[in-house]
């Protein structure tokens, strides 16, 4: 069943359209404030989100830009504006639909259809692995499921795209997914590190140069820009860019010209601009990092990059692939223990996809045939979930993974004594056997 979030304050609208949200097959989340809304995205992601424009305000539609919209499949407003001005402000936001108020039960049927229809087209797909057709991206989990779904419906736009994730996520590996189901995948994508490249050379780097433009400058330079035309650019850590040249980006974003350095004539570009940084944009803008008005003009789709630890099994399937690939590069296939298995469920990998491949590539070498703890960074085994008395469990971690870490760690903390587990989880003895043989096979 897909899920769906309501913000509304008017209690008759709300048991009125969560009827129409049921009869069309969504589970419905209904809240009436702001921070409401705020604490059921964290909980769960919804597939489609119908809000009150005028419950929203700046504020609102600020928050649904920068920080969650990456994570709404669909987003419908609706507004008792009768010339919709502050729907199609909000159309700036993502929002797919608007509806007028009194919403029309129909139109919102409609709405929704929609909604069925597109995630009935990508359900099949859920799953991708190098063979399917987002690329190399691999992963099972819900966050993970949402990404595709959302990779795909962007990358048939000529949207620009900001992708927000921690280090070591795979928001390269999205830029490239974006770029190969868009209709410029004949065309070349050049992906720049704006971090790797010192300020001084970077503007001729994006824009070129004339030749004589600068000392050294013996001959014309195309840069970056005109290198991806027909293509996609992919301009890695963006707020790594002084905010001198993110002015100049700003201009050639919105112009769609350029001028090389030392040059005269202006250019007109075509590539499609796809950026990404592994900082909070809230937080970048605040400590001038980046620009406000770049980051509207690049977050036309803002789309976070779940990081590991709120991916679940996806580790251990992400594991087992990196552990094959060690096995046919060297010719000798090992396998982990259970115990193994274990400490990379519950490891935080604050690298994340990175850290977890250089740990299991490690763990081969120093294997045998079985890979044991020991064999694992002394980091994975010494960063357990578990600290003193208290379980560390991280912000949308999805709540069957939370039963699955506070039982094994309760069964753990009373050195194996169910009975006394039961009675601390507030169980029976019966149903803790029957959870402990789902999770570690007693």
């Amino acid at each position: 069943m897909l899920n769906a979030l309501f913000l509304c304050d008017d209690p008759e609208t709300v048991v009125r359209l969560s009827d129409v949200f049921r009869e069309s097959g969504f589970s419905v989340t209904a809240v009436n404030s702001l921070p409401e809304a705020r604490s059921a995205m964290l909980r769960e992601a919804p597939d489609v989100a119908l809000m009150d424009y005028e419950l929203l305000g700046s504020e609102g539609l600020r928050f649904l830009q920068q920080s969650r919209l990456g994570n709404i499949i669909d987003l419908i407003l609706m507004t008792a504006d009768p010339k919709l001005a502050g729907a199609v402000r909000g159309m700036r936001a993502g929002a797919s639909d608007y509806l007028e108020k009194p919403v029309d039960a129909k139109a919102l049927q409609s709405s929704l259809a929609k909604v069925v229809a597109a995630a009935g087209r990508n359900r099949s797909g859920n799953r991708v692995d190098a063979d399917e057709d987002v690329g190399t991206m691999q992963g099972d989990s819900p966050p993970m499921r949402r990404l595709f779904t959302l990779v795909r419906k962007v990358s048939v736009t000529g949207m620009t795209v900001l992708l927000v994730g921690e280090s070591g996520v795979g928001k390269e590996l999205a830029a490239r997914a974006i770029h190969r189901l868009s209709d410029r995948s004949t065309g070349p994508l050049v992906p720049v590190n704006c971090g790797a490249i010192s300020s001084e050379i970077m503007e001729s780097e994006l824009f070129g140069h004339e030749k004589g433009s600068f000392t050294g400058a013996n001959k014309q330079h195309v840069g970056f820009f005109e290198r991806a035309s027909g293509g996609t650019l992919f301009l890695d850590e963006i707020t790594e860019m002084s905010p001198e040249l993110q002015v100049k980006l700003l201009r050639v974003l919105e112009s769609g010209r350029l001028r090389r350095v030392g040059g005269e004539v202006e250019t007109p570009i075509d590539a499609r601009v796809i950026a990404a940084t592994n900082r909070s944009p809230d937080e970048a803008m605040d400590e001038g990092l980046l620009r406000e008005d770049l980051y509207y003009r690049l977050a036309q789709f803002p789309l976070r990059v779940p990081p590991l630890r709120e991916r679940g099994d996806d580790v251990i399937m992400l594991a087992n692939r990196f552990l094959a690939e060690c096995g046919q590069n060297n010719g000798v296939e090992k396998t982990f223990s259970t115990e193994v298995l274990e400490l990379l469920r519950v490891h935080s990998w604050p690298g994340n996809v990175r850290e977890l491949k250089n740990a299991v590539g490690r763990a081969y070498v120093l294997a045998d045939e079985v890979i044991q703890s020991d064999d694992l960074p002394p980091g994975v085994v010494e960063g357990g979930p578990i600290d003193g008395n208290y379980l560390k469990i991280a912000v949308g971690m999805p709540l069957d993974e939370v039963e699955r870490r506070a039982i094994l760690a309760t069964v753990e903390h009373l050195n194996d004594d169910k009975k006394a587990a039961a009675t601390a989880l507030g169980i029976s003895l019966k149903t803790l056997y029957k959870k402990l043989k789902r999770y570690r096979g007693e």
